[in-house]
């Protein structure tokens, strides 16, 4: 076995494959010497310590022997201090690690062959000479190895956008540190934490052009660490910072982190007429920010994992290395899943700088998605109920002395002068059963509600169309007549006098994908028959050769839509509906005219974002006008096109602004669905990052939407001030009662439960109550990531 980098990983892949087969012949060749080292602390998790124990007890002993343990994270910002505890943290210095890891390789024979330089080229000519017959490559971030054969590896590089440097310091802290700083170029923070009984690591990140514009780019190594000490004096407490990179000088010490991703870990060489494998291990397969944890935790583990699956393997090495992979990548996967939202977290920090101190913290907290509301609270009850307190409190909650705050999503939510008792909507959801006419019948009646009865604090209807041939299908609900009215009256009425919920009646016109079958029929399959032609924002056809071909809108088609929609406000205005939202979304009408993808006008309504919204903004001014003044309006868009060419998050934050601008209170923020060749990334809140940037940047209220399944979930979103509200659509449609199931399962006792059903909710709360005896008996009460991972 021949391992290219003498780093954490490729010595501990020598070790256990000596360790496991003594009579091998083990070599790591690393081109610095056995001293060098360009970092200064490394985390591990408490899970990844368990596995260095069961994987090589000798060494996690002295591994173990070196650790510095902490459990808290100290937040510095806005002149204040935010402390969590329960996270659990251990740290280790660099070189203390190598020391550790080299004396147990020669202690078991592995050779170790430092100032060695192995260029890539000349692999296949030292495998031949040595008689391998396994190389790990191991040679990290910048691997020659994995560009030699990058045609097998097809590596994907993506960049970062912030510097950052690391250096040292004798300050001692007792907690992961995080402390922000604001200059007039920008906002620098520092990652900090103890790894051993006098240092600690001492991180410097900052946005490229804040780095740029504060002169960084021109500075000495002496100048850049003086500028960091100032930036940062109120908590070095008058320690000095120091760097350890003497190969590099000035700027040079200041990197962009490389996101490295690699389709294949594996290639096959030719040496003497016989396939050897070269294996790629660490960070020559992938890399994860340092914000969420650490390169060598995961080299590590690759180690661990590459060596169990050679044992096993028996002659078949292919299969074995082939199951190495499948079972790293997918965990990498998801660590760089995390490590993508952290990045982008500390990569927009004057996107977060206008939230308060304490939701600040949270939202840092919790910013990958991997560390729950709850996963918090079990890592430390008093921060959580503290931090409960004072959102309930600033959402204007009257909170009685010693009893325990509502979670964030039984707070209250007033727009205009419509109160919502909790965070929690009923998305809006396409039923295909109203009469052909469009007049809604008993099943919505049932529909929407035994949802109002069931918890939510707002019920949304689903599109309701505007016009007949502003249906998806003749299956659709409508509002254009008299009659339509009485029969949604009905159902206001209904939710009005047996539930605390509101209503909202969303409006649309569905554009280029109107005329088409029921979604269990055929998903936008045209009608076999009786369809009627279809417009929009520019001649297309949605699906390619199936799809009828929709017109381009003339001026006189734009007249009578405005009117319809006027028209359908006033008529739900009749009806009592609480709530008005308008769909400017998913490929539909208006959803057309806001994408470039949709939208090749050449008059005012064609050409920029401003201009492609103009006709949505006039249809939305045209509405508000004959809304109610003292009731809410919301703009559900498509925030990202998911399809080269179309509309991305920048476009939605500015669509956003325009909307504000004309007077919408909130912005439903979905997307995709507009162009049938879109390549989404789908994941849990996958489209939460979208309505967190829109709230940010475009200072509006949003409603965050997409496979958001649970109230810890919701709460966590809400908490952070990612969005203002949160819409639960099919887990609404498997339980009408979702919000009460989930106040009962989180144990929320506040909820309002119908009297009728007051039965039934002593029962579940029972059960729950079981299962979560049960649940703590067999030690799986905790939700979230393993303690030490800086998620």
């Amino acid at each position: 076995m021949l391992v290219v980098g003498g780093g954490p990983g490729g010595l501990y892949a020598a070790l256990l494959h000596k360790r496991r087969d003594p009579g091998a012949d083990v070599t790591v060749i690393d081109r610095n010497r056995p001293d060098d080292t360009f970092g200064w602390g490394v985390v591990l998790s408490d899970l990844t310590v368990a596995n260095l124990r069961a994987a090589d007890p000798e060494s996690a002993a002295r591994i173990a022997g070196a650790l510095h343990h902490w459990d808290d994270i100290e937040i510095h910002f806005g002149g204040r201090v935010q402390r969590s505890g329960g996270h659990g943290f251990s740290g280790i210095g660099r070189q203390a690690m190598l020391d550790i890891l080299q004396q147990r390789c020669r202690a078991l024979g592995v050779r170790l062959e430092f100032e060695q330089e192995l260029l890539a080229e000349d692999l296949e000519r030292v495998a031949a000479e040595r008689q391998v017959d396994l190389v790990v490559a191991a040679d990290g971030i910048n691997s020659a190895i994995r560009q030699r054969f990058a045609s097998t590896f097809r590596p994907d590089i993506d960049v970062r956008r912030c510097r950052y440097v690391w250096l040292g310091t004798p300050r001692r802290f007792d907690a992961f540190t995080f402390a922000f700083a604001e200059t007039p170029a920008g906002w620098f923070q520092a990652h900090a934490y103890q790894f051993d009984a006098g240092t600690s690591t001492f991180i410097v990140e900052t946005p490229w052009e804040v780095w740029e514009r504060s002169g960084l780019h021109e500075m000495s190594t002496a100048e850049a660490l003086a500028f960091c000490e100032r930036l940062f004096a109120p908590v070095l407490d008058g320690a000095p910072l120091q760097s350890n990179a003497r190969h590099l000088r000035g700027s040079a010490q200041w990197a962009r982190f490389p996101r490295v991703t690699c389709a294949e870990w594996v290639h096959w060489l030719p040496v003497a007429g016989r396939p050897v494998p070269l294996v790629l291990l660490g960070d020559a397969a992938h890399t994860a920010h340092f914000s969420i944890g650490s390169g060598t935790k995961l080299a590590m583990e690759d180690a661990i994992a590459l060596d169990a699956r050679l044992a096993a393997a028996g002659d078949d090495r292919r299969d074995a290395l082939a199951r190495y992979q499948a079972e790293r990548s997918l965990e990498v996967l998801k660590l760089q899943n995390a490590a993508r939202n952290s990045t982008e977290w500390f990569e927009h920090v004057d996107r977060y700088a206008r939230l308060d101190p304490e939701q600040f913290a949270y939202s840092l907290l919790t910013r990958s998605q991997r560390i729950s509301h709850e996963n918090l609270r079990v890592r430390d009850p008093a921060y959580v109920a503290a931090f409960e307190r004072w959102f309930a409190d600033r959402a204007g909650v009257d909170l009685v002395p010693g009893a325990p705050a509502p979670p964030a999503i039984f707070t209250p939510f007033t727009a205009r002068g419509v109160t919502l008792r909790n965070r929690i909507i009923v998305s809006p959801m396409a039923q295909y059963t109203a009469d052909n006419d469009g007049t809604p019948t008993d099943w919505h009646f049932v529909h929407l509600g035994a949802r109002a009865t069931g918890g939510a604090g707002l019920v949304m209807t689903e599109m309701t169309c505007v016009a007949p041939d502003a249906r998806i299908t003749p299956w659709c609900t409508g509002l254009w007549n008299e009659h339509h009215r009485e029969a949604w009256r009905r159902i206001v009425r209904f939710v009005h006098d047996y539930s605390e919920a509101k209503i909202g009646l969303q409006l649309g016109h569905a554009g280029a994908k109107g005329a088409t079958k029921k979604m269990w029929e055929g998903v936008d399959q045209p009608l076999p028959s009786g369809e009627w032609p279809v417009m929009s924002a520019s001649e297309q056809q949605y699906l390619p050769g199936i799809s009828q071909v929709a017109r381009a809108m003339t001026a006189q088609d734009m007249e009578r839509v405005v009117d319809e929609h006027v028209r359908a406000t006033e008529l739900g205005v009749a009806a009592g509906f609480d709530w008005l939202e308008l769909h400017c979304a998913h490929g539909y009408l208006l959803s057309s005219f806001l994408s470039p993808l949709t939208n090749h006008r050449t008059d005012a309504c064609g050409g920029d974002v401003a201009a492609r919204a103009c006709f949505p903004l006039r249809v939305f001014s045209a509405m508000r006008e004959a809304w109610p003044a003292h009731l809410p309006m919301s703009v559900r868009i498509s925030a990202h096109d998911w399809a080269e060419g179309g509309n991305s998050a920048d476009d939605a934050v500015e669509i956003a602004r325009l909307f504000r601008a004309a007077g919408a209170d909130l912005i439903d923020v979905s997307a995709g669905q507009v162009v049938h060749d879109e390549k989404p990334v789908f994941g849990r809140m996958w489209q939460t990052p979208f309505a967190d940037r829109i709230r940010q940047e475009a200072c509006i209220p949003t409603i965050a939407v997409g496979a958001i399944t649970d109230a810890d979930q919701a709460n966590g979103i809400i908490a952070s001030g990612r969005a203002d509200l949160v819409a639960i659509g099919r887990p609404h449609l498997v339980n009408p009662a979702w919000t009460l199931t989930e106040a009962a399962r989180w144990g929320y006792a506040g909820a309002t439960w119908p009297d009728q059903y007051r039965a039934g909710k002593a029962q579940l709360e029972r059960l729950i109550a079981r299962e979560r005896a049960a649940a703590q008996d067999a030690g799986t009460t905790s939700p979230g990531p393993p303690r030490g991972e800086l998620t």
